[in-house]
């Protein structure tokens, strides 16, 4: 068992429970973050039919905001629920009353619009400075949600439950050998001088964060093979809250010298760099 799998491990028993910061319900401002704000009979609970978006703010500046809140619309359309009017204002209400650099998400149900802030989760440089594993796991790909970042991710929990249970961090999600997506996150990899992401569509959540990746680094996408990923020469997840984080291991085997690359930390670079404008 490699390095990277012995970490997951670690990680997996001594996993902390990140904590709930501040809370708001459209109508009502701030809650106490205790206090139950989701009807015990809302379908969001019942059977995961809610949209939501997560995003990080920095400096007390939730960013991509607007990009987020237009495919926080797209999902609430898709999954029949009311336009979430006032989750702009709603969420701008909580970052302020956050600490400066935090989690921030939205959720629109068939009965409430909420925000909340939670503390970062720990532990994220020494991960990007590390990488992490992935496990491919065969998944099939949901048609009708797609482009859709709804809160029902049991399969792609369950596929990252069976990746740590094979020793990795994360779980990547193939369908008939064509690269999807890890469990919360896109993929990147980096082969022959050239940058590569799977487009998105059915299977592959259009992330803000991916599109935002695009503008600064050029890829090629389309439907992208295992095999061509199991080649790279560097690869990395990109990702609201993880941002750009290496990927160092593919089914046991290391990608590249089984370190993080260059190409990750230019666009981590560039990334930060936009946040702070």
């Amino acid at each position: 068992m490699g390095q990277g799998a012995t970490a997951a491990r670690c990680r997996r028993r001594a996993r902390p429970r990140v904590k709930l910061l501040v809370l708001a319900v459209a109508g009502r401002g701030l809650v106490d973050p205790a206090e139950p704000v989701f009807r015990a009979d809302d379908e969001a609970l019942l059977r995961g039919a809610a949209a939501f978006e997560t995003l990080r703010v920095y400096g007390g500046n939730p960013f991509l905001l607007e990009r987020h809140l237009e495919r926080l619309h797209a999902s609430c359309h898709a999954l029949g629920l009311s336009p979430p009017d006032g989750a702009g204002e709603l969420a701008q209400l909580v970052a302020a009353a956050a600490p400066a650099d935090h989690v921030l998400r939205l959720y629109r149900t068939e009965s409430a619009l909420v925000a909340s802030a939670a503390e970062l989760p720990p532990g994220l440089e020494d991960e990007r400075a590390r990488g992490i594993s992935l496990r491919s796991i065969e998944a099939p790909v949901p048609d009708l949600l797609a482009g859709v970042k709804a809160t029902s991710y049991a399969l792609s929990f369950a596929a990252r439950q069976a990746a740590e249970d094979a020793g990795a961090d994360d779980a990547l999600l193939v369908a008939g050998g064509i690269v999807r997506e890890t469990a919360t996150a896109n993929v990147w990899w980096h082969v022959d001088g050239e940058l590569y992401t799977p487009a998105s569509g059915p299977g592959v959540l259009p992330g803000v964060t991916r599109a935002l990746a695009l503008e600064l680094a050029p890829a090629r996408t389309g439907r992208l093979p295992l095999a061509e990923l199991a080649r790279a020469d560097e690869a990395f997840t990109t990702s609201s809250i993880r941002e750009v984080m290496p990927v160092v291991e593919l089914d046991g085997t290391p990608i590249g010298d089984g370190r993080p690359g260059p190409a990750a930390a230019r666009l981590q670079a560039l990334l930060r760099l936009r946040s702070s404008r």
